[in-house]
């Protein structure tokens, strides 16, 4: 049941992240830029957790657990987004989205070498499947040198944010550990604004936007992940967060009017394969031997 309740929470977790290019696209084209726009989704974000938190009244952090949640955050969360968003000015999204997908290799082989996590056929035969889905559902083009360096930077860190959160999160909730990286990354673009000048929502359904990137591309799937990554370990839960282009690709169909292409929905499908496979294996542990 444990399995079972981490891969839902993951599966949750991809399919809301994959609404924030959505709400994104609405948000930049409503006037925002990018500081302001992560600044807005990790301060609302960490707001709404900290009433929750008092709800539920849970302690903050402390100690040593309390600084490795603040760099998850300010280095670690900030630093992926930074670096994603840097990679996107100098490679085509397609290629980008396709070499941060990079991260379920490295998180497995930081899992074998780190945290002594056992190579089955299952894990080995779902990362294919999931590396193989993801680059032809996001279509990958050209990119300069400096676009693939930065794509590749910002897999790497988020490899490492995954390894680290599987340590720490043996030891706070999903709302403990969400509040401090949220506030811990608000900081650091809320530096980044007052730096470059902010630029808010020039309408109200911008601010719904808003809203909407808040808590369905936010608070939803990093809570979700965390409390998912602490069932089911780090490989597990970044090879079913390849379901997220799936999902960001058919809203983009449905909401854009963007054509699916034959190819596209082959990768969604190999990705889903994986999924099952992956699944299977966790349900039924016999299956690996």
């Amino acid at each position: 049941m444990k399995n079972f309740t981490g891969i839902l929470l993951i599966a949750i977790s991809a399919a809301s992240f994959g609404t924030l290019a959505i709400f994104g696209r609405f948000l930049y084209a409503d006037g925002m830029d990018t500081f302001t726009l992560l600044f807005l989704r990790f301060i609302f974000a960490a707001l709404v957790l900290t009433l929750i938190l008092i709800l539920r009244r849970e302690p903050l952090p402390r100690g040593r657990v309390l600084v490795q949640l603040i760099g998850m955050g300010a280095v670690g969360y900030a630093g992926q987004s930074f670096l994603y968003l840097s990679a996107i000015k100098f490679a085509s999204a397609g290629l980008v989205a396709l070499l941060l997908y990079l991260y379920p290799m490295f998180v497995f082989v930081l899992s074998v070498i780190f945290l002594r996590e056992k190579v089955t056929w299952a894990k080995a035969a779902a990362l294919t499947l999931a590396l193989t889905g993801a680059a032809l559902t996001v279509n990958p083009q050209g990119g300069q040198l400096l676009g693939i360096v930065y794509a590749v930077l910002a897999a790497t860190v988020y490899s490492v944010y995954i390894i680290i959160g599987a340590g720490v999160m043996k030891q706070v909730s999903a709302i403990q550990s969400s509040l401090v990286i949220f506030t811990s990354a608000a900081a650091v673009y809320g530096t980044l604004t007052l730096v470059n000048g902010a630029h808010f929502p020039a309408s109200s359904s911008g601010w719904w936007s808003m809203a909407g990137i808040v808590i369905m591309a936010t608070v939803i799937p990093v809570t979700t992940f965390l409390a998912g990554l602490e069932r089911i370990g780090p490989t597990n839960a970044s090879l079913l967060s390849t379901l997220e282009p799936v999902v960001t690709v058919l809203l983009a169909a449905w909401l854009f009017g963007e054509r699916l292409a034959p190819i596209t929905l082959v990768g969604g499908a190999l990705i889903l394969v994986a999924v099952i496979v992956l699944t299977r294996s966790e349900m039924n542990p016999t299956l690996d031997r």
